[in-house]
């Protein structure tokens, strides 16, 4: 298979040039629109990028008759509708039909999803992983030479245990944790019985994934006005730059009134730091210099519809500090709402996340956020942390730019990730 990526002013021009190249046999693979980046976002406009493949002259081996059953599979991924997925679907399309559903619901688009950048060439790398990852179970699962012999009813099963085998060695490759893999591989098997597709079994894989990670939670304006928001966390992950990324969205995409308040005046240059990003943006900035000061700055910035609280990072083994960060949280009067978030990074050791974990479920409610998403391979330790604290997952970033580099968490994303090994 050839993937190359179009673009054009239009998203028609875009298709227009990969029909022109390809020709009739081209399949569109996804349509992005290009948003400008900087401060001059606004006074330009957006361009389209179309992916588009086409099959190779040689046609792709069948596969075993062990795995294309006669008659079709079907799966149920979204509340309101079902889809059919043919056995002798291949196994990268499985992945599309899955998420082409869940992209139709309509919560599965955040506004914010919408206006995120470019994707970044890890876009281009989950194409190839996908494709790779069938290419894999294919290889390993098909037998030596054609049965000579009609099938019995326990070699389908044979096929199948295979599989999974293949999926669970996959996931811990991922650094899934072991009983968390078992756990996904044992919920398959008891919604599928022996006989099944390896593209059903993936597809049920795949949605079972994607619920564990859960509906993203994000910043919600809708109740009492201004609304208090807690960034806490270990030092170095990047609390800081996520705010004024969340800042920026609020402010110049949304319009609100937003206030940065900072509590760490321990790191060196941290306030001003934050300060810079406040002059651009064209919003106040207020210093706490200890938990009882937050009440009275609190009543200050009244009119705002969104405050933003920088906490000092510190140690999770660091008991004063985090007594000092329980309190300054605990200041915040019950008229406003409030909400903590823990920023973690995504290249920590997950043995290092588990006890940064403990310490702060133990202090605080919180949502999560994870940093650094550009400086890893292995996301599995976020499918870990959320299974393991329970706690809802909101953004994700990937980069130092401001604001773009950041999203709403895109599960279904790292699902293919954690799914397409090596």
């Amino acid at each position: 298979m050839t993937i190359k990526k179009f673009q054009g002013k239009t998203e028609a021009e875009a298709t227009e040039r990969a029909y022109a190249e390809f020709g009739a046999q081209t399949v569109i693979m996804n349509v992005k629109e290009i948003r400008p980046k900087g401060l001059f976002r606004y006074f330009k406009e957006s361009t389209y990028e179309v992916t588009a493949a086409v099959e190779e002259a040689e046609p792709e081996p069948a596969l075993p008759r062990t795995a294309v059953p006669k008659t079709p599979g079907k799966i149920d991924v979204a509340a309101d509708e079902k889809i059919s997925i043919e056995r002798t679907q291949p196994l990268k399309e499985v992945f599309a039909t899955v998420e082409n559903a869940w992209s139709s619901s309509k919560d599965a688009q955040p506004a914010i999803e919408r206006a995120k950048k470019t994707e970044r060439t890890t876009d281009q790398h989950l194409e190839e992983k996908i494709e790779s990852l069938q290419t894999l179970l294919e290889e390993k699962l098909a037998p030596q030479q054609p049965p000579k012999e009609p099938l019995t009813e326990e070699e389908p099963a044979d096929e199948n245990l295979k599989f999974k085998k293949m999926v669970y060695q996959i996931l811990l490759e991922n650094e899934v944790e072991e009983r968390y893999a078992n756990q996904i591989i044992d919920e398959v098997d008891n919604v599928i019985k022996g006989g099944a597709s390896m593209d059903l079994m993936l597809s049920n894989i795949y949605q079972k994934m994607v619920l564990k990670f859960g509906q993203p939670k994000t910043i919600d304006l809708t109740g009492k006005k201004p609304k208090v928001v807690f960034f806490i966390g270990p030092t170095g992950v990047g609390k800081t730059t996520t705010i004024a990324k969340i800042a920026s969205r609020f402010k110049l995409e949304k319009g609100r009134k937003v206030t940065l308040f900072t509590a760490d005046t321990y790191r060196i240059a941290a306030v001003e730091q934050l300060r810079t990003y406040a002059n651009i943006l064209d919003t106040g900035i207020t210093i706490i210099y200890s938990p009882q000061e937050l009440n009275e700055k609190l009543e200050e910035a009244k009119d705002s519809d969104l405050i933003l609280v920088d906490t000092a990072g510190f140690s999770h083994k660091n008991k004063e500090q985090l007594e000092e960060t329980k309190e300054l949280v605990g200041q915040v009067p019950g008229k406003y709402d409030k909400e903590v978030y823990l920023v973690l990074s995504a290249t920590t050791k997950y043995k290092d996340l588990v006890d940064i974990a403990d310490v702060y479920k133990e202090n605080f409610k919180f949502k999560m956020i994870f940093t650094k998403m550009d400086e890893t391979g292995c996301y599995g330790s976020i499918l870990n942390m959320k299974l393991y604290t329970g706690a809802e997952l909101s953004y994700s970033t990937y980069g130092q730019n401001v604001p773009e580099d950041i999203e709403v968490f895109n599960t279904q994303k790292i699902v293919k990730l954690l799914l397409g090994g090596k």
